[in-house]
C-alpha cells in the first residue's frame, strides 16, 4: 500500500485537491485525515484508499468533483479497482434515500449520479458506514460550529448504522458527537 498511497497523494495534488479549501484547510488535507482515521480503526488497505480519495467523484454532501464519473478507469489505475469501487459508491450515495436504510439487510441503495438502485451486500455496506463516520467525525472535530449544527442528527445516524461500524468506528461517534 505504501507506493499506492503515494501515487494517489500525487494524483489528487496533481488534480488540484491541495488547492481546494475544505473545512479544516484542503481537501487534500482532509482526505489524508479520513485516511488516517481509517487507518486507526484498523480498516484494510483498500478502505483506506478509498478514505483518501473518497471525494474524487464530488459527493451529496461537497460537490466538488476532482474527476467526473465517467473516468473512473483513472483512479483505478492508481488505487485499485477495489478501492475505487469503494470511492464510487461513495461518491454516487444518494444520501437522503439510502442513509435511512442502509443498515437493513435489503436496504436499497440509490445511485445519484444515475438514479438506479440496488441492494449492497453486507461488505459494502459496511465500508460505506465506516468511510461516512470517519469522514463526518473528521468535520466534527474540526469545526464546532458544524458539530452543534450536525452533531445530534450524524449521532442518530451512526446509532442506526452501528451494526455495521467497527467497534473503534463506533466508540469515536459516541466519543467525538457526544451531547
Amino acid at each position: 500500500m505504501p507506493d499506492s498511497r503515494a501515487a494517489a497523494v500525487a494524483f489528487l495534488r496533481d488534480l488540484g485537491a491541495a488547492e481546494l479549501a475544505h473545512p479544516g484547510g484542503t481537501l487534500l488535507a482532509h482526505l489524508q485525515r479520513v485516511e488516517r482515521q481509517l487507518a486507526e480503526w484498523g480498516a484494510r488497505p483498500a478502505l483506506r484508499l478509498a478514505g483518501l480519495c473518497h471525494a474524487c467523484y464530488g459527493t451529496d454532501g461537497f460537490p466538488e468533483a476532482l474527476l467526473p464519473p465517467d473516468r473512473r478507469t483513472g483512479l483505478a489505475a492508481v488505487i485499485g479497482p477495489e478501492a475505487e469501487a469503494l470511492v464510487y459508491l461513495y461518491g454516487s450515495c444518494d444520501r437522503r434515500a439510502t442513509y435511512p436504510v442502509l443498515a437493513e439487510a435489503d436496504g436499497v441503495f440509490r445511485d445519484r449520479f444515475t438514479g438506479r438502485a440496488h441492494v449492497p451486500g453486507p461488505g459494502p455496506r459496511g465500508d460505506l458506514a465506516e468511510l461516512t463516520a470517519a469522514n463526518e467525525l473528521d468535520l466534527a472535530r474540526l469545526d464546532p460550529a458544524f458539530r452543534a449544527q450536525w452533531g445530534s442528527a450524524l449521532l442518530a445516524l451512526f446509532t442506526r448504522l452501528r451494526p455495521l461500524l467497527s467497534p473503534p468506528a463506533w466508540s469515536a461517534c459516541e466519543t467525538v458527537l457526544a451531547v
